[in-house]
């Protein structure tokens, strides 16, 4: 195996042996301290709960990952059309910007109030909060994008004789595409924290409902569960991003080196 075979398997390895030692570490530790498992259970009894509870973690997954992938799907959808917006004009930029990073400002906990008022309690309340979450990340991202085109690069397509839009769609667009990516990474992650955070208050179903049943249940040993089977969908998520990214541009990589 050669040098460079052998550091791509290393770093392919490395997650997954870290993560094995912290919950090897979390099981010692629990044990010999002898701490309450209502207070922090040890991962066999997670993975025990896993198991036990199977299908009503399915159910629940289901719903927070339909939610989140709606929030973030109309989030990806309006913040890419907003970034272009912003990026390529100059007036726009001054006019919405200020009024983006002030609605970004406000904690999206206290819109769910508003949320439950207009649209009830259920699923749009989730979606609503993971497109409010994942939304600014995505807008400041393309936005860069397209703001940082290199004016040597505009100079020369206009001298051979390119229009403004033209400009946008040939050299703009494709040079937002890492940071668009960059962006969706983590609109993902925030999508679902979204849609679990929405769940708790305003939903009869989903994972964040069954985390506060089961809290109150003192059920510790679910909860975490919960938590592992949100943080599974988020982790896929991440990757499926990231993948996508490899193929759509790829050529970003390749000048990372």
């Amino acid at each position: 195996m050669s040098a460079v075979s052998a550091r791509k398997v290393r770093q392919q390895l490395m997650p997954w042996l870290i993560t094995a030692f912290l919950i090897l570490l979390w099981e010692v530790l629990t044990r010999a301290t002898g701490i309450s498992n209502v207070v922090l259970p040890p991962p066999s009894e997670v993975v025990q709960a896993l198991v036990k509870y199977r299908d009503l973690l399915a159910q629940h997954a289901v719903y927070t990952l339909t939610t989140s992938v709606i929030g973030f799907g109309l989030a990806l959808a309006f913040g890419v059309f907003l970034g272009l917006v912003i990026g390529a004009w100059t007036e726009a930029y001054r006019c919405i910007y200020p009024l983006l990073v002030a609605f970004n400002a406000i904690p999206k906990v206290a819109l769910m109030p508003l949320f439950v008022l207009w649209c009830g309690i259920g699923a749009i309340p989730a979606v609503l909060t993971g497109f409010t979450l994942a939304l600014f990340p995505i807008v400041v991202n393309v936005a860069t994008g397209i703001a940082t085109i290199e004016p040597e690069m505009e100079d020369v397509m206009r001298s051979l004789g390119a229009k403004r839009h033209e400009i946008l769609l040939k050299v703009g667009i494709p040079r937002a595409m890492p940071y668009l990516f960059a962006s969706l990474k983590v609109a993902i992650t925030l999508a679902f924290v979204g849609s679990v955070i929405s769940e708790t208050v305003a939903s009869n179903e989903g994972i964040g409902f069954l985390l506060m049943g089961a809290a109150a249940r003192f059920e510790v040993s679910l909860v975490f569960a919960g938590l592992v089977v949100v943080a599974v969908m988020a982790v896929v998520a991440y990757a499926i991003c990231e993948y996508v990214e490899t193929h759509m541009a790829h050529w970003a990589f390749r000048a990372r080196g």
